[in-house]
């Protein structure tokens, strides 16, 4: 048995019966390693028969428990339903697909110490192809700043009064109101966190979806607006676009070096950059048709917002 860090552990989650058993026995193994480290809650919207199923697999292992709300996003109101199920004063929340070892998850926790929130860096494994191209995003996100993970720790009194569930990004809504309560936000960027790639049919609806999330960031979104015109305009000079491919190559090892990346990433990381770039390029004018036409489609409805802007949250007009 491993050292308890004594820490919760919130894990939402949705699955519908297309999901393999393969994925659920893999996910039930991480848990069974994961009990002996820390509290786990799996907060499970998925309907029945889906949700016995796991009830059977997971009860055993851990708590499992269905989300007491709704919200607009169902991961916040499976995370809110977690946080007031359980009483620890420091909270991991991590997405299903994300798989920490006992070290990096007592680094992340201790990291509390000196931080009201902290952001670990994933990566994924394995790599299949479009694991690698979602790669170049974390690496120039590294060079540029920091990558947004799919799992956050956080201070329990820095979140208890929970956070708007009406938005996309809801990672960067929960960073943005731990920092307007006067939490630090640590970007942990040398803290290494595995994550399980998704299956190519998601990776496929998601990039719309990721470029939605620039909608928070206007200067991040005035940058990627910019790229597919000045990509049209370089088509009078074909041969411009080694040039644009090289430079994107160049950001994304810069990336991947920082922070000891080089023992994580592979060395033709980077490699992926031009194709994932020429992507964002078109998906983020198609983010902002989606907004023009109402905000981002989502589980049946639409997403106006990606997340509550800074200015908003210090005014305290982003509400619960």
């Amino acid at each position: 048995m491993g050292q308890r860090t004594g820490v919760d552990y919130i894990l939402p989650l949705r699955w519908d019966a297309a999901t393999s058993r393969r994925e659920r026995a893999e996910l039930s193994a991480y848990l069974e390693r994961l009990r002996d480290w820390a509290d786990v809650v799996v907060v499970d919207g998925s309907a029945e028969p889906v949700f016995a199923e796991h009830r059977r697999a997971w009860s055993p292992l851990v708590r499992h428990i269905r989300p007491d709300r709704v919200t607009p996003n169902g991961k916040v109101a499976g995370v809110l339903t977690g946080i007031e199920a359980t009483d620890q004063p420091r909270i991991v929340i991590a997405d299903d697909d994300v798989r920490y070892s006992e070290a990096a998850l007592a680094d992340a926790v201790g990291r509390l110490g000196r931080a009201g929130i902290v952001a670990p860096q994933n990566h994924f494994r394995p790599l299949p192809w479009h694991a690698r191209w979602d790669t170049a995003r974390s690496l120039i996100n590294r060079a540029l700043g920091a990558d947004y993970p799919g799992t956050l720790v956080v201070r329990r009194e820095l979140a208890a009064d929970g956070y708007r569930g009406d938005v996309l990004f809801e990672n960067l809504e929960l960073l943005r109101t731990v920092e307007a309560r006067g939490g630090r936000v640590e970007w942990a960027k040398d803290l290494y966190v595995e994550r399980r790639p998704p299956t190519p049919a998601h990776f496929r609806s998601q990039r719309i979806r990721q470029a939605y999330d620039s909608l928070a960031q206007p200067a991040r979104l005035a940058a990627e607006l910019a790229l597919l015109p000045a990509l049209l305009l370089q088509a009078r000079r074909p041969l411009g676009y080694l040039l644009w491919a090289a430079a994107a190559v160049a950001v994304a090892e810069r990336g991947r070096r920082a922070a000891g990346g080089r023992g994580v990433y592979r060395p033709t990381a980077a490699l992926w950059a031009p194709a994932w770039v020429a992507e964002r390029a078109v998906a983020a004018w198609l983010a902002l048709g989606w907004r023009l036409l109402g905000g981002v489609p989502y589980a049946g409805g639409r997403l106006h917002a990606a997340a509550s802007s800074r200015h908003a949250l210090a005014g305290g007009r982003a509400q619960r």
